[in-house]
């Protein structure tokens, strides 16, 4: 795919997921800018290009706006905001404190909408509109425990792609990806001992996702391929997870196979 000319802004693009999706934007030709709240040591780069850094903290609308009016004079112009900064640490839903609660739905569900939304202003103003893409996660489909302020915020997210869907068509486009179990570095230990071989087991495709994963699906939502797709919930999680009640009758039966992450006895 081909971005040159293109000006792509990516929250929370100084690390992880939205590092490598800085840089195959990068690679495509687009001029890339990434925000996050502290400057990196190092900035993604490819194509003989490197991302400009433009620091802000958008849980806070202001801050956001700044973000977003930096990165367009930079750049010259916007067409793709892709939607990345969010997260949360496991917390127990009982005892959690309301500043937790508080500080997870604005990263995850009001600060997209406070980039969102000065992003749609430039980009109304442009012929070729623009297009947005909200990364989300399985678990605003599927809770997991200790998740419930994040799987209330990206279940918001969802939502919020659907309804600015419908009222910022037809010149901007915006779409949801929902994400599932990503095998990063950082995120290794979470997955066990075994860095995640037996979790993969559990997914169709026998393997967790990686950061091109989700990459690639940007790419292609925010290309002229996607030209007719707004308002999409695109699934990449390698199929979800195979269902308990088959992996526990296979292991009643000792017959779970490699695909299930374990080996018959």
């Amino acid at each position: 795919m081909d971005f040159s000319g293109r000006a792509v802004l990516i929250t929370g693009g100084t690390k992880g997921i939205g590092f490598v999706i800085a840089e195959r934007f990068l690679a495509a030709g687009a001029e890339v800018a990434v925000g996050g709240r502290n400057e990196p040591q190092v900035l993604p780069a490819a194509g003989g290009r490197t991302a400009h850094f433009v620091p802000a903290d958008i849980r806070d609308a202001t801050a956001a706006a700044g973000l977003v009016a930096e990165a367009a004079d930079r750049l010259g112009r916007l067409d793709v905001l892709v939607n990345n900064a969010g997260g949360s640490p496991d917390a127990d839903a009982a005892t959690v404190s309301p500043r937790f609660v508080e500080r997870i739905v604005a990263l995850n569900l009001l600060a997209p909408f406070y980039v969102a939304q000065p992003a749609n202003a430039v980009m109304q103003e442009q012929e070729t509109g623009g297009s947005i893409i909200n990364i989300g996660s399985v678990s605003a489909h599927d809770p997991q425990p200790g998740t419930a302020a994040y799987t209330a915020a990206k279940a918001g997210l969802l939502a919020l792609t659907r309804a600015l869907a419908l009222e910022w068509s037809p010149r901007v486009r915006v779409n949801h990806v929902t994400v599932g179990l990503i095998r990063t570095e950082a995120a290794a230990h979470v997955y066990g001992a075994d860095g995640g071989a037996a979790v993969a087991g559990l997914i169709p495709m026998g393997r967790m996702a990686v950061p091109d994963d989700v990459a690639n699906t940007c790419l292609y939502l925010a290309s002229d391929l996607a030209s007719y797709v707004t308002g999409a919930d695109l699934a990449v999680h390698g199929g979800g997870e195979v269902p308990a009640r088959y992996v526990a009758t296979h292991l009643d039966q000792g017959q779970v196979s490699e695909h299930d992450g374990n080996r018959s006895p």
